[in-house]
């Protein structure tokens, strides 16, 4: 059914190559399910006919130029409480990996995209398995996004990374704004597949250091897309413009809209 290229090893894990896939979200969970990934594989595709975006978007992408891939992360040591912390530091991961190329106008946008100055580069969707401790491979867990923070007690098994980053294409169809690619930003052509290693190794890195990094919420607001500027946000039939405080220790968008509100992820939409 799906067609594996050469694969790769990088440092953290293995990285298999597949000449299409519907999504490698899907892809990476039913490996998981089934027992035939571990810890730190990675799942990238030339060509993805149905990938996934936040609340249910599709993620398009030209054939062959731009980061499509999944990481399957075991996140031992942490409570499904801390989902936040771990998406935050799978966040700075894979900043530190687009500014490295990209230079110091890169941000974090919450709760999950990549911006290049007010342009998008990126987006992360991570989806989780928890269940019991015993479930093999997380077969008797439950699906579920990461960015839903406020979640049970139940064991968290696994988390699949699903990263898409804008490397060498240059043309987007019409209906897609505010887009940008590394290519365009650097008039470079990329080597797709060694980025992509590179990527799981810096979000592997910031992982590794996670429950020893006292100060990873200050650097992630350090990073955060239009902090201290005013904004304009929807929730409903509400328009509203606000100052973008922070982001706090749950995982809330702070807002100064005359008094402190928070918001939490799906509650608002930006106004750009």
């Amino acid at each position: 059914m799906f067609n594996h290229l050469p694969a790769h090893d990088y440092a953290g894990g293995h990285l298999t190559v597949l000449e299409s896939v519907d999504s490698t979200n899907n892809y990476a969970m039913a490996r998981v399910r089934t027992g035939l990934a571990k810890h730190g594989d990675a799942f990238f595709a030339m060509a993805q006919l149905k990938g996934k975006g936040q609340r249910g978007k599709s993620w398009l992408t030209e054939r062959g130029t731009n980061i499509i891939i999944s990481l399957v992360m075991r996140p031992q040591g942490l409570a499904v409480e801390q989902q936040f912390a771990f998406s935050a530091a799978v966040a700075l991961g894979v900043h530190d990996f687009f500014s490295g190329y990209a230079g110091n106008e890169t941000y974090v946008k919450w709760p999950n995209d990549i911006y290049w100055r007010d342009r998008k580069a990126g987006g992360i969707l991570i989806e989780s398995i928890v269940g019991s401790r015993e479930s093999e491979a997380g077969t008797k867990g439950e699906r579920l996004q990461t960015t839903d923070y406020r979640l049970g007690t139940n064991s968290w098994q696994w988390a699949i990374v699903g990263m898409g980053i804008n490397i060498n294409q240059t043309v987007f169809p019409e209906e897609i704004r505010n887009v940008v690619s590394l290519k365009q930003i650097t008039g470079k052509d990329w080597e797709v597949i060694e980025l992509a290693k590179a990527l799981c190794e810096r979000v592997m890195q910031r992982y590794k250091k996670l429950n020893t990094d006292p100060d990873w919420l200050q650097e992630y607001n350090n990073r955060l897309y239009k902090k201290d500027q005013v904004v304009k946000f929807r929730k409903g039939n509400r328009v509203f413009e606000a100052r973008v405080k922070a982001v706090n220790r749950v995982g809330e968008l702070v807002l100064d809209t005359g008094m402190e509100e928070y918001f939490g992820f799906g509650e608002i939409e930006w106004v750009l």
